[in-house]
């Protein structure tokens, strides 16, 4: 899963990366995503989840891309469109109610001309509850996939996404679709993160400042200094993709010190405490996400997920690679 820029990373530089270490099959949200993913991998299989817009089938032919068809309008102009010629997935919905044929309409769809006709050369449908393992749903939703793809057993099946993985076989089926996960989210929330970090979000200092009892900071004095403390201002924002949410609630590291962020995060700046952080100092490194701050550990600060927090990365950021 490389949809949303490859979850804020940079889909230029994640999909090649992955390419070399053996991934083939590709999902994006959206065509432009899709476009942008056959420039980064030339070769690649890539499938389009929110479906053929209307109008749309050109663009995929000439981008050689592949919808996922989640309705009757989609696969008839799929179908009429492509002529088998080009692949395309069947979207099954089995509980999220978003998107998708229902399993009564897939069933049906077993002998239908138009299957082949639109070349569906995979079944799918998206787990609703995959990181909370007793959510009765997911055995609901194991049940009903594994019949809507026993009505195609000549098609490659796909079912689990990041968490769906930590299910167990029953969801593996063809074809797995790992996406939080390889970006060092924890697929299993409530239990020790079984991914390695990927992401690193760090910020420099620009300015320190000693304050006395009594004076405020930020936006609206929304802190007031409890007595003498030593002010530190990041250069880095909401614009950035930092969310407004975390004011008063978030800590970056300095030199490992854990500084909280102080009064409202404003659209370029952050101000920190770093009174206890001797390494504290203009052209300091402050991270914000790394270290003992994972992404999780900084969505949960936020009032959000990490999804959140990776998806948003802003364009700002100098992204350095290391493979």
């Amino acid at each position: 899963m490389i949809k949303a820029d490859a979850y804020g990373c940079g889909l230029a530089a994640v999909a090649p990366a992955l390419w070399r270490v053996g991934c083939r099959t590709f999902f994006v949200a959206h065509l432009g995503e899709g476009a942008a993913a056959r420039r980064a991998v030339p070769e690649a299989t890539i499938y389009v989840l929110n479906g053929l817009p209307p109008g749309g089938a050109d663009a995929f032919l000439r981008d050689g891309l592949r919808p996922v068809l989640g309705s009757h309008d989609e696969l008839d102009a799929w179908a009429g469109a492509s002529q088998g010629a080009h692949g395309a997935a069947l979207h099954v919905d089995t509980g999220m109610n978003r998107l998708g044929l229902s399993v009564p309409e897939a069933l049906a769809l077993r002998a239908d001309p138009r299957i082949r006709a639109a070349g569906i050369d995979l079944v799918m449908s998206h787990l609703v509850s995959a990181e909370q393992p007793e959510d009765p749903v997911n055995a609901r939703q194991i049940r009903d996939f594994s019949a809507a793809r026993a009505a195609f057993p000549e098609i490659p099946a796909s079912l689990a996404n990041s968490s769906g993985i930590f299910l167990g076989s029953a969801t593996h089926h063809d074809l797995l679709r790992p996406g939080y996960a390889l970006f060092g989210g924890n697929p299993t929330p409530g239990h020790p993160n079984p991914m390695r970090p990927v992401v690193r979000l760090e910020a420099e200092i620009v300015q320190v400042r000693a304050v006395e009892a009594g004076a405020g900071a930020g936006y609206n004095h929304r802190w007031i200094a409890p007595g003498p403390r030593r002010l530190a201002t990041l250069s880095l924002g909401y614009a950035d993709g930092y969310p407004r949410a975390a004011s008063g609630r978030g800590h970056a590291l300095v030199g490992g010190v854990a500084c909280p962020i102080l009064g409202l995060i404003s659209m370029d700046l952050i101000i920190l405490d770093v009174t206890e952080a001797p390494d504290a100092r203009r052209g300091a490194t402050a991270v914000l996400i790394g270290d003992a701050l994972d992404v999780d550990i900084v969505g949960r600060a936020a009032g959000t997920i990490g999804y959140e927090i990776l998806t948003g990365l802003g364009s700002r950021y100098v992204r350095t690679y290391v493979e």
